[in-house]
């Protein structure tokens, strides 16, 4: 048979002592947020703090755990949260923790447990200590203690985070400064580029511009060219009639001479008059040998042209001596001699594969050439001896056969180096 106090408790929660009905309803308040299905009543309170749950929701919290299945599932959620002592827990507990357990779980032999628990309590109206402000004091000091130290994370979490800003932001000036560098840096590039593309521009423009006079002064020598070659032609033709003019006068005042004096005609040829050498003789009228002595009778002709090619004559005369010594020897043993003849002289020196032209310090009557770049010497003197007119005595020195044979063809007077050294002495 139960008890009349443990039939009176299991009949409803206000039949429990104050102090056990208190830890009942804070230990219901407590778990409402993970029971479901809440009553309509209760929803509200739910949401509410675990403290103020208790004392707003403490009334409707006792009438729902008069529905059995409601304080169930409370007890349920008690047990899973470790918030009800279970086993060899329950001696240890105070009387009222053990009270309000034995009253929400409900085991087999609750009903003893409630007595044993309820016959714990002190009598009621003593002034002893309430167990559930006890255990409120120290979950108070627990939470002050767990704050505490939470607070002193909270500031060394703060300094941290104060350096790492104060390193973010030193770290974001650099970062800006590089920024405003660069662009700096870009915009002078951009400018300087700017400038050196006007500077191609105008240097194109200059160019095509001077590439544009060019090709008119060019057009315009042309044409002046062309001009002259036709006066030139003019005037040749012009002296070419008054020769013929001259030459048919000069036939017919010899032909008129030749009637007037009564001149026999002359039978035979001259031919017949030559007499072959004998062996060992030379043939009358041969060219004799060449010689310093000849030539400078040559050069002593009135009007006489003197042309020599440089090179072969100084590496004739002195083969060991750099080129530069031998063209200062050169012209300078050529003064003597022009001197005396009063030759007109013009040496030419090979340069066609010189980048420069060197200078050369000519004594007075001494013109000094070089062959212009891609230009053989022997084409100079080629073209010198053609440009001479017929008859005028021009006098080449060079040891080249070929070049001899060419520029006696055109009418020169070809003497080795040999004897033009043996001249200069």
């Amino acid at each position: 048979m139960v008890p009349e106090h443990a039939e009176g408790a299991s009949s409803g929660l206000d039949r429990l002592p104050a102090p056990v009905r208190r830890r009942v309803v804070a230990l219901a308040a407590s778990a409402l947020p993970q029971v479901a299905p809440l009553p309509p009543g209760l929803r509200k309170v739910a949401a509410f703090a675990p403290a103020r749950r208790a004392r707003a929701g403490g009334p409707a919290i006792e009438a729902a755990l008069a529905d059995d299945a409601f304080r169930r599932r409370v007890a349920t959620q008690l047990l899973a949260a470790g918030e009800l002592p279970t086993g060899e827990d329950v001696v240890a507990a105070d009387p009222v923790a053990r009270a309000a357990a034995s009253w929400l779980h409900r085991s087999e032999g609750w009903p003893e447990e409630l007595d044993a628990a309820l016959a714990g309590l002190p009598p009621a109206g003593d002034d002893g200590p309430d167990p559930e402000v006890a255990g409120l004091r120290e979950r108070v000091a627990r939470l002050e203690a767990a704050a505490r130290e939470d607070r002193a994370r909270a500031r060394a979490d703060q300094r941290v985070l104060k350096d790492e800003n104060a390193d973010l932001r030193r770290k974001l000036g650099a970062a800006r400064a590089a920024t405003r560098a660069a662009v700096a840096d870009r915009e002078a590039a951009e400018v300087a580029a700017t400038q050196v593309r006007q500077e191609a521009d105008l240097a194109v423009r200059q160019a095509d511009a001077e590439v544009r006079r060019l090709r008119t002064e060019v057009d315009r020598l042309a044409r002046e060219r062309l001009a002259v070659r036709r006066d030139d032609r003019a005037g040749r033709d012009e002296a070419t009639v008054r020769a013929r003019l001259l030459l048919d006068t000069v036939v017919e005042a010899a032909q008129g001479l030749r009637r007037e004096l009564g001149l026999p005609r002359v039978d035979g040829v001259p031919a017949d008059a030559v007499r072959l050498p004998e062996a060992g003789e030379a043939a009358p009228g041969a060219r004799p040998a060449e010689t310093p002595e000849t030539l400078e009778t040559l050069l002593r002709l009135p009007r006489a042209r003197l042309l020599v090619d440089g090179y072969n004559v100084s590496k004739t005369a002195w083969p060991t001596s750099t080129l530069e010594a031998q063209r200062t020897r050169l012209v300078t043993a050529l003064a003597p001699v022009v001197a005396r003849t009063g030759a007109e002289t013009t040496v030419v020196f090979d340069a066609h594969e010189a980048g420069s032209r060197p200078v050369v310090r000519a004594p007075r009557g001494v013109r000094v050439v070089f062959s212009p770049a891609g230009v053989l010497a022997d084409d100079v003197l080629r073209d010198f001896v053609a440009a001479e007119p017929t008859g005028r005595p021009v006098v080449t020195v060079t040891s080249d056969a070929a070049l001899g044979r060419d520029l006696g063809a055109d009418g020169a007077r070809v003497v080795p180096a040999e004897t033009l050294v043996g001249l200069l002495g």
